[in-house]
């Protein structure tokens, strides 16, 4: 199940493993069509990533740390390191390769 974070549990729940924050917001079109993909990859490939979700709106310390301009913006990190950070609408295939490279 694709978790919600706020601004206090961000790091905690990004510290360990692979993680997958998609940054996003109700007003945003291209995040609507991102959310439906994030859901469907948790099913396929939750065992191995932890996937979650922050609304821009709702936490602005987050977005402003990481520097997001342009909504959605998907950041994957690894132990806690940002490692890769990809910005707007993202295919469940260009998601999966992505994250084969920090899973494998």
């Amino acid at each position: 199940m694709v978790k919600n974070l706020t601004d206090k549990d961000f790091v905690k729940e990004t510290s360990t493993g692979v993680t997958l924050t998609d940054f996003w917001a109700t007003w945003c079109p291209p995040c609507r069509m991102q959310g439906p993909i994030i859901e469907q990859l948790d099913k396929e490939i939750g065992d191995k990533v932890k996937i979650t979700k922050m609304d821009v709106d709702a936490n602005q310390e987050t977005p402003m740390e990481f520097g997001i301009m342009s909504i959605p913006t998907l950041i994957i990190k690894k132990d806690g390191q940002v490692v890769d950070k990809l910005v707007g609408l993202q295919s469940k295939d260009q998601l999966k390769t992505v994250l084969a490279q920090y899973t494998n």
